[in-house]
């Protein structure tokens, strides 16, 4: 269980205008969210506090924080802007704590401040890209035609503020869902219906995303679903007959992310969208798979659905597996990546289907579109392309240990414990795979001789 970290968010306010911000996309929490300024509570935030009538009734450590957070951020003194009577009023609006699908979890505080002028702002650009006074309504514009990436407390506090720009408490700013009989689910981006089933995916996962994409006049579409036994599977079900669906698409072969969909297929009636390797994988493991279900071969460039009246496209990705593919929108607005990286975890390249050069290749395509977000299948989603940029990036250090060890005359096995030390024993068979991996490519381009 992650470690729950107290933060504040705060929800500036003027008449019916909003101070919103998008982070950074190199950021390590949240990157590219659209948010509220805030941060982490420390220990001595409640050094900060000074009684007014403005602020009675307040946590002195949490409101502390959101002094600290408008100096460092905004370089705002609210203290002096209270004295100075820009501060109508201080609201303590609610608590959204980060689900258990998330790696990192914060218990965030909302607070909302009314001010009664725009105050001049020196906003932190190594936290904030974009930043502007804006509406609800126009926040939620953004939203609608997925330009906005946002977690759903956020997309709820508009929401609300939009209906009643004087709203002074809200209360549980959760994610709500009926554990005995859903699955949690998400909407950060409008229209990528992100729904999170356990799995028997590689710790430190724990599941696997089961994407459900297309407009409702245009066929829905739902990505690896994989729920991990029979109680999962049945609220999975549950879970998707909110919505519909018209079709799977499995984006490679791998058991935690097709465990069940042929069950699902057969009894939803639905066509399986896959490639020709991956279809030939799963009959090569199982033959009678596909028994009664229905199958459509994809590949490179097909469209498969509309997002918000876009084509949806399939981009042929392999590295980490030899038939994977990953979906994208006609206007690169988000990119479905499958694999190719890890919100939690690290991608394995290993086994007859792994190809650590195609898997250098495919990252540096993918960055080399520029995708506005990046969806995992483990995680999820982010702004921007930092986190392949990252992925790609610790790849060629990694091979160039692996190269240095080689050069000193190590076996894959004795480098093993000097390159993941750090690493669960448990994985440590994955980690080899990695290793093979890399001197397989470091063969391949002749700069060492055969293994």
């Amino acid at each position: 269980m992650s470690k729950i970290i107290d933060a504040v968010s705060v929800v500036l306010t003027c008449g019916d205008q909003i101070f919103a911000i998008q982070r950074q996309n190199f950021l390590t929490a949240f990157p590219g969210y659209w948010a509220f300024p805030g941060g982490k509570v420390e220990k001595d935030d409640s050094d900060y506090f000074l009684q007014f009538p403005q602020t009675d009734g307040l946590d002195e450590k949490l409101f502390g924080a959101v002094l600290r957070e408008m100096k460092e951020e905004l370089g705002i003194d609210l203290n002096q802007e209270i004295q100075r009577g820009t501060i109508n009023s201080c609201h303590y609006l609610g608590l959204a704590v980060t689900p258990d699908f998330n790696p990192f979890r914060f218990a965030t505080h909302f607070f909302k401040i009314d001010l009664n002028k725009k105050i001049p702002f020196t906003v932190d650009t190594n936290e904030a890209r974009v930043f502007d006074w804006m509406s609800a309504e126009a926040l939620l514009y953004k939203y609608e035609l997925g330009d906005l990436l946002a977690v759903p407390p956020v997309i709820k506090v508009i929401e609300i503020l939009g209906k009643n720009p004087q709203i002074t408490h809200i209360g549980d700013l959760n994610i709500s869902y009926d554990s005995a009989d859903f699955v949690p689910y998400i909407e950060s981006l409008k229209g990528i219906r992100q729904i999170m089933p356990l799995s028997h995916t590689l710790p430190p996962a724990t599941r696997t995303n089961a994407f459900l994409i297309g407009d409702d006049d245009a066929k829905k579409i739902i990505i690896d679903p994989s729920p991990k036994d029979d109680e999962e599977f049945r609220k999975f079900k549950k879970t998707l007959n909110l919505f519909g669906v018209d079709e799977i698409l499995l984006t490679h072969h791998h058991p935690d992310h097709i465990e069940r969909a042929n069950e699902l297929a057969r009894e939803f009636h639905l066509t399986i969208l896959l490639s020709e390797y991956t279809k030939n994988k799963i009959l090569s493991r199982d033959p009678q798979y596909f028994n009664g279900v229905k199958t459509k071969v994809i590949k490179d460039g097909d469209v498969v659905t509309k997002w918000l009246h876009k084509d949806v496209l399939v981009m042929e990705v392999p590295g980490h597996d030899e038939g994977q593919v990953a979906l994208y929108s006609q206007d690169l607005s988000w990119f479905i990546a499958g694999d190719l990286f890890q919100g939690v975890g690290t991608v394995v390249i290993g086994g007859d289907e792994g190809d650590m050069r195609k898997y250098f290749d495919t990252l540096a395509k993918i960055i080399n579109l520029s995708p506005k977000v990046v969806f995992p299948s483990h995680g999820i989603g982010l702004g921007g392309t930092s986190i392949l940029e990252k992925t790609l990036n610790h790849r060629r250090e990694r091979e160039a240990q692996v190269y240095s060890l080689y050069s000193e005359g190590l076996s894959p096995e004795e480098m093993l414990p000097r390159l993941y030390g750090e690493v669960d024993k448990a994985l440590w068979p994955y980690a080899l795979k990695n290793i093979y991996k890399h001197l397989e490519k470091l063969t391949l381009e002749k700069r060492i001789k055969s293994t």
